[in-house]
């Protein structure tokens, strides 16, 4: 019985590495990874031995006849992937071993190298993948620095609540934090606490995995009132993001309306719609949990400015959505190139996952039906202005006959996020990044950055594996080539870090 991946998965390609038989697809060295919402296992060629299942940091990897409930459609959807595609099964006999190996640097480091001395600011994904390379495959002297007085970054404070199996891949970063050559230094901030010049000034290179903190903005009135969020704040609220009031989600509205359609809007919607019973045994902040037990939420709009066939949700998030119990799901059916959209789209696309779904031309004068909660996907429809005196009190958006006011009394905006200027670095504020070649910063030699803040806010936390493998491998390459600055090898005092310190100890003198 072959195996299947299913909805957790973070696209690392930790399963492709351990594949014997070459059966998972598509691969780091293929064109389509990293644009495909996961990666696949070809039933045809799987061998059963469960390898995949045993690499895959997030449990997203199981039996077929194992898939039960939500995970049962999913056999479906890995055979569907390689519907039109030649088996990946050599000819002859027995399992074929590929040549693909882990995203990590491909070269060796001369014999009798000096130990580099590298700082990586950030412990997200992004931040803990080039530490691992670095741990692992060098013998690098690692100090790992965050701004907040906790680690883990995306995974802890990004990813929902109810998907654990998600931020398991924290407990496989965590066990770098203890490493005999990395030093931790929590609650220190660039550009507070340390300047980016000191930070160069102490080691041979600096890796900055600061990823893309702000949320960005609508663009229309009325975006600033109270009432008026960015998704940001409402997933840092129900994680306990330390820098979010655990009362900064107003819940006493029946209607919230959330512009956009990724998974984070996804995710929004599912966490202030589910059941306060089905999410007590999760990660979620305790205030948060409190508030939701008495939330008067009963609907939540997902507003969508084009169409459900280029929505920016995972098919696995959606489908997840069409499957839960006790919250009706409903397409607004104002927009007749809504529904052309969904009856036309063939198997495997986004918007065929809609086809069983109940459509309406939903009446918003009307406040919210009693009973039931429910979710609104409403289509080719754009934010106009957001409306309230003193608070936020609907949406105006725009309708197939002019514009529509939504009634809600909270407003999520999950249009998307983009970096901040880091002091001491250069930044492109028109792409939100800060400017780089393959991770070395522009005009800074010995500075290199990862994760979003180096290629934009796009790809998921398994993304991060090939990006942090890149720019490790520059700085490797910068390194041996000598291209490093030469260093005054003074030490910066520890006051001046801060924060709290574990892993290896001290030197003297230090």
């Amino acid at each position: 019985m072959p195996y299947a991946i299913t909805q957790t998965c973070c696209t690392d390609a930790s399963c492709v590495a351990a594949c014997p038989v070459n059966c998972i697809h598509p691969t780091p060295d293929e064109p389509d990874f990293g644009t495909t919402d996961m990666l696949y296992v070809d039933p045809r060629t799987c061998i059963d031995c469960g390898a995949c299942a045993d690499a895959c940091p997030v449990d997203a990897v199981h039996p077929v006849d194992a898939l039960r409930g939500p995970l049962e459609g999913y056999a479906a959807i890995n055979a569907e992937f390689y519907a039109d595609r030649p088996s990946s099964r050599a000819t002859g006999t027995g399992p074929v071993f590929h040549d693909w190996g882990p995203p990590t640097f491909d070269r060796a480091i001369p014999a009798g190298f000096p130990a580099l001395d590298v700082a990586v600011v950030g412990t997200g994904p992004a931040g803990m993948y080039a530490v691992q390379d670095l741990l692992l495959h060098t013998n690098a002297r690692v100090t790992l620095i965050d701004r907040l007085s906790v680690p883990g970054g995306l995974v802890r404070f990004g990813v929902a609540p109810d998907h654990p199996a998600t931020k398991r891949i924290g407990e496989t970063f965590a066990r770098h934090h203890t490493h005999h050559r990395l030093r931790m230094r929590l609650g220190v901030e660039v550009g507070r606490d340390v300047t980016a010049a000191e930070l160069a000034a102490e080691h041979d290179a600096v890796i900055y995995a600061v990823g893309a903190s702000e949320a960005r903005a609508l663009g229309v009135p009325g975006e600033d009132l109270p009432g008026s969020l960015a998704a940001t704040t409402v997933v840092g609220w129900y994680n306990g993001h330390p820098e979010i009031a655990p009362a900064a989600v107003d819940l006493s509205a029946s209607r919230v309306v959330v512009v956009g359609t990724g998974n984070v809007a996804l995710d929004v919607a599912r966490i202030l719609t589910a059941e306060p019973a089905d999410l007590a045994g999760t990660a979620i902040a305790a205030p948060a949990l409190g508030l939701l037990r008495d939330t008067a939420v009963r609907e939540v709009v997902l507003l969508g400015r084009r169409g459900p066939e280029t929505a920016a949700y995972t098919r696995s998030e959606l489908l997840a959505l069409t499957r839960r119990h006790g919250v009706e799901l409903v397409v607004d059916d104002e927009d007749p190139r809504t529904g052309r959209a969904i009856d036309s789209a063939a198997p495997g696309e986004h918007a065929a996952l809609l086809q069983g779904v109940r459509r309406e031309t939903v009446d918003w004068s009307a406040p919210p039906p009693e009973g039931s909660r429910r979710l609104v996907l409403r289509f080719h429809s754009a934010p106009v202005a957001v409306s309230g005196s003193d608070h936020v009190a609907g949406l105006r958006v725009t309708g197939r006959d002019g514009e529509v006011e939504i009634p809600a009394g909270l407003v999520v905006r999950a249009v998307g996020h983009r970096g901040t200027p880091l002091p001491g670095l250069p930044f492109d504020d028109a792409t939100g990044v800060v400017p780089n070649q393959d991770g070395r910063v522009d005009g800074m030699p010995g500075t290199y950055v990862v994760g979003w803040i180096k290629r934009g806010s796009s790809g998921g936390i398994g993304a991060n594996r090939t990006c942090a493998a890149e720019t490790v491998r520059a700085l490797l390459d910068d390194a041996v080539a000598g291209r490093l600055p030469a260093r005054p090898r003074r030490r910066i005092p520890l006051p001046l870090l801060g924060g709290r310190a574990r892993g290896r100890r001290e030197p003297s003198g230090h």
